[in-house]
């Protein structure tokens, strides 16, 4: 592992003529006149002068060598719907939106909440904000109104872009009805609502004034030319909101320089992705996993990238190496959850198609348990990579580097620190490191190398707190995950620290759920959990004081509440009614003790509390449930 030893020190004690080197993958308007300035910690400016554009290494930069190469693939098996579009095809989609976008009164620095299905026009608005300099925030279409209208007020939108509905199943989710309804809930509501309409609501409405047909407003710009906004390379790009511990969302920030720089340079030394190849990246664009290896980084590397709506089984779960086949892919990207909903099909159709062109498989989103990694990888006969990194850090942290050295994988490890990220786990309580073999938490020493957050949007004292607070006098970036790392230098994560779950690799805030609970009228209070879950890695699991038992409240209404101010993706796996929850003599609610007792584990030191008899309901109402 020498080659890859002497690269990733090289990127941490030279930092300035590593990150110079790999600047010349991208485009630059004007080059930088200093490539870290670190004079304000823990806040990192990269690239600091140089002027570039998302967009334009995206999309331009590619017209004259790859004009006519597909650029974006789509696929939808809810619609059997297919499309493509070269980079000629796209560039001008691109420019059409981004002219619609101008006309609607859209400019640099303004923010555009994005609220769409899997669908080309999703792409095309992303890529037409950073075409204009404006601020895209995607939403992901699973979340309801009321989480919507959270972060419509965050952000303070000039426009909003969604279609009238997405498919799910077979099943039809309507996004333009929930759009009306946050905008309603929403202080900051912005003034128009640009709408795609696919035709799968047959009550769409339009309100007056407000919304604007996308396919109406494309007809008059049909030639329309819209060149590229040039930003300092640490102006903002997007914000991409993730869950809190305090109930709510952070919108992460992230610059455009950095992040271009750190994905163009992913796609060389991890992925090991090639222009005019294809990459086919599972997740959805509302994930961070979405905007980076659907639509900037494969783009950024002038490759073909595929954008699929449906899932990994319908028609029948050979469909993705279906893909794979038709498509020639050579780099694919998807989630531990994915896979082991597939390990439940008839594995005949993992050897049905050629998927002789895949060189890599890449998984991420929760931790890879050694069965499922080694289950896939024999069923494919291919090297599966198991890499982790989190919505702040926007491209991975802990991967193996075949670009660099093909170094041995092990089974459920992300293998070692990626270039530029100075890992350290350390003990919670002395901030000292741990010795090989022992728990610790996932740290990194700042500053952040290029493409991680640049800060909390709109408020920067939140950025510190949150992720540098956490080790007195020092500054140190915690992921809030446990990890060791064995003899050899593979990292194993073990979950979170803190009250944040991650559900097939969708985090969600137990505070979140909880709030959402308490908003049904006959909860006094709740506490939400993550438990451990076969299929989904984690799963949140609700226990609440009803404020009168007498009433009749069901588990099922409980969950619909949860749904409307949430979405169907908070759901918790079951609510358990109790008279009181367990709490410390100072109030304080013991959710570790309540998480162990639900997973089966000791639950601690309870020495604090107030009444036994609280947890005792906790564990007649986990094993009334296992019956």
């Amino acid at each position: 592992m020498e080659t890859y030893r002497a690269f990733h020190r090289r990127s941490l004690e030279d930092r300035d003529a590593f990150w110079s080197e790999q600047a010349k993958l991208i485009d630059w308007h004007r080059p930088c006149d200093q490539v870290l300035d670190y004079s304000r910690p823990p806040f990192a400016r990269w690239f600091v002068g140089g002027r570039t554009n998302l967009c334009h290494n995206a999309v331009d930069r590619h017209l004259e060598a790859r004009g006519g190469q597909k650029a974006l693939v789509y696929i939808s098996t809810e619609t059997g719907e297919a499309r493509s579009f070269t980079y000629r095809e796209l560039h001008l989609e691109v420019c059409k939106a981004a002219a619609m976008m101008k006309a609607l009164g859209v400019g640099k620095g303004d923010r555009v909440i994005v609220y769409m299905p899997m669908i080309p026009q999703a792409v095309f608005a992303i890529l037409a904000c950073a075409r204009l300099g404006a601020i895209h925030s995607v939403v992901f279409g699973g979340f309801a109104a009321a989480s919507l209208a959270a972060r419509i007020d965050d952000a303070r939108p000039a426009l909003m872009v969604t279609a009238d509905g997405g498919s799910r199943m077979g099943k039809p989710v309507l996004y333009k009805s929930l759009v009306d309804e946050s905008l309603r809930l929403a202080t900051h509501a912005p003034k128009k609502v640009l709408l795609f309409n696919r035709g799968l609501d047959p009550n769409l409405t339009w309100v007056r004034d407000r919304d604007v047909d996308w396919k109406n407003a494309e007809k008059d710009i049909s030639s329309a030319t819209v060149g590229c906004e040039w930003l300092e390379s640490n102006e903002p790009s997007y914000i991409l909101y993730t869950s809190g511990t305090t109930g709510r969302p952070k919108g992460v920030q992230r610059d455009v320089g950095g992040y271009a720089v750190a994905l163009a340079s992913s796609m060389k030394h991890i992925f090991c992705g090639q222009a005019g190849e294809t990459m086919f990246t599972t997740s959805d664009i509302g994930w961070v996993v979405g905007h980076s290896y659907i639509i900037y980084a494969p783009l950024i590397a002038g490759m073909t990238t595929i954008l699929y709506e449906g899932v990994p089984i319908r028609p029948d779960a050979g469909i993705w190496w279906k893909i794979v086949e038709q498509e020639k892919v050579s780099v694919m990207f998807s989630a531990p959850t994915a896979i082991r909903v597939l390990k439940k099909q008839d594995p005949s159709y993992l050897k049905k198609h050629d998927i002789s062109s895949l060189r890599h498989l890449f998984l991420a989103g929760e931790p890879l348990d050694e069965p499922t990694h080694k289950w896939i990888s024999e069923a494919l006969g291919k090297p599966v990579i198991d890499h982790y990194w989190q919505t702040e850090t926007g491209w991975p942290l802990l991967s193996a580097m075949p670009g660099v050295e093909k170094t041995p994988l092990k089974m459920g490890s992300p293998s070692f620190p990626v270039y530029g990220y100075d890992v350290r786990l350390l003990h919670e309580g002395t901030a000292e490191q741990v010795a090989d073999g022992e728990k610790g938490v996932v740290t990194i020493q700042p500053p952040l190398p290029p493409g991680c957050m640049s800060t909390v949007w709109g408020d920067d004292e939140r950025f510190v707190k949150t992720y540098f607070g956490g080790f007195r006098g020092r500054h140190v970036y915690s992921t809030f995950d446990w990890g060791i790392r064995d003899r050899d230098g593979y990292y194993f994560i073990l979950g979170r620290t803190d009250d944040v779950i991650n559900v097939a690799g969708h985090r969600l805030g137990t505070r979140e759920i909880e709030e959402a609970v308490n908003m049904h009228p006959n909860v006094a209070e709740c506490a939400v959990v993550g438990v451990q879950d076969a299929l989904k890695g984690q799963m949140p699991l609700a226990f609440a004081v009803l404020k009168d038992p007498g009433k009749g409240t069901s588990t099922q209404e409980v969950m619909e509440t949860v749904d409307r101010q949430l979405g169907a993706i908070a759901r918790p796996k079951a609510v358990h009614f109790v008279t009181l929850l367990p709490k410390t003599r100072s109030g304080k609610t013991l959710r570790r003790s309540i998480q162990a007792l639900a997973e089966g584990r000791d639950p601690g030191d309870l020495t604090t509390i107030e009444d036994p008899g609280a947890l005792e309901q906790i564990r007649q109402a986990i094993q009334e449930e296992k019956r």
